[in-house]
């Protein structure tokens, strides 16, 4: 079939406007394709042998399904669809990725024979475009269309390379006979070869120092992998914007730390006990020194001389009490003198 005379699968109604009703659906020929393929592989799932699966022609499929590539694009997206998406959120991508990543690696491991598809699944099919939405709309607001495809691409790359991996190991295992524990010990000899010539010093220390990441189950390897991904994609999306300050305030400029000691009189700034009328050259009251205060080099009181203990941070004190800083006040201002 040329170029020209193509038509995608997904564009051909399913049901003819003319002629006689159909009596079966691409669906049920898509589900009875998927089945055989479960347990016979992909090359079983023939037109003849779904034809007798559901008990009609083989050409009479023909009318359903025009081509095989056609067959191969509708088995595709309904394993697509059996990626649940419904818990995924649209706020966290991060959360939205490895939901995503562990549903497909699931999906394969169902269906090994998506190893053996040797084109790009699916052609844009109803499944694929909800996942494209759904998946891809994690990261629309973060990142540029451009952005979001790489991301994408190398996500579903590290999935489908390291299932592909898995199912063809299995499947070596399987043929052979023996346990995987009985297959890896055959290979047992030829590493030993390999380690004692000493031409190959990066595989020698995979094999006698690598402590985890070749002895971790085939479930752990995939979550630290995918754990590394996601921290690549994360380093490559924009900084979080920090929150705007309130209205009328200025941010602090960069390099500036904020004092956090609480609020003391100084020599120009009153308080509420400085500008109390006591009527005596000392006021009342108990030493409000802070008891957190840490032993550091000191300073004497500019009022009685006594020692004044300093705070890591913030101004230097000058006063060893609230009565001296009070008495100071008094004296600056007059305050408490007769007229």
């Amino acid at each position: 079939m040329s170029d020209t005379e193509y038509v995608n699968i997904w564009m051909r109604p399913e049901r003819p406007t003319t002629g006689r009703r159909p009596t079966y659906s691409r669906a049920q020929i898509t589900q009875a394709a998927v089945r055989i393929a479960d347990a016979e592989g992909l090359e079983a799932a023939t037109m003849r042998r779904i034809a007798a699966e559901i008990g009609t022609g083989a050409m009479s499929l023909y009318r359903y399904v025009p081509s095989r590539d056609d067959l191969i694009e509708l088995m595709a997206d309904h394993l697509m669809g059996e990626i649940d998406i419904t818990d995924i959120p649209s706020d966290d991508w991060r959360a939205a990725l490895t939901g995503y990543a562990n549903e497909l690696r699931a999906m394969w491991l169902r269906h090994p024979w998506v190893a053996t598809v040797h084109q790009s699944l699916p052609g844009l099919g109803p499944n694929q475009l909800l996942l494209i939405e759904r998946v891809m709309g994690a990261l629309d607001p973060l990142v540029s269309i451009d952005e979001n495809l790489r991301i994408m691409a190398m996500l579903n790359s590290h999935i489908e390379g390291s299932v592909r991996e898995e199912i063809t190991t299995a499947e070596e295992v399987r043929r052979s006979g023996l346990s995987e524990s009985e297959w890896m010990a055959r290979r047992s000899p030829r590493i030993h070869q390999l380690v004692s010539s000493g031409k190959y010093p990066i595989f020698t220390r995979i094999v006698t120092e690598a402590a985890h990441q070749p002895h971790l189950r085939r479930d752990d390897q995939f979550r630290n992998g995918l754990q590394h991904i996601l921290d690549y994609i994360a380093v490559s999306l924009p900084p979080t914007p920090k929150p705007s300050p309130p209205h009328g305030t200025q941010p602090d400029p960069p390099g500036t730390h904020r004092d956090e000691t609480p609020a003391t009189a100084t020599d120009n700034t009153p308080t509420r006990d400085e500008t109390a009328p006591t009527g005596a050259d000392e006021a009342p009251g108990r030493d409000e020194t802070s008891e957190d205060l840490t032993p550091t080099p000191t300073r004497n009181c500019t009022v009685c001389a006594r020692p004044t203990p300093q705070t890591t941070t913030g101004r230097p004190r000058q006063y060893c009490s609230r009565a001296c800083q009070q008495r100071a006040y008094r004296t600056r201002t007059g305050a408490g003198t007769p007229a």
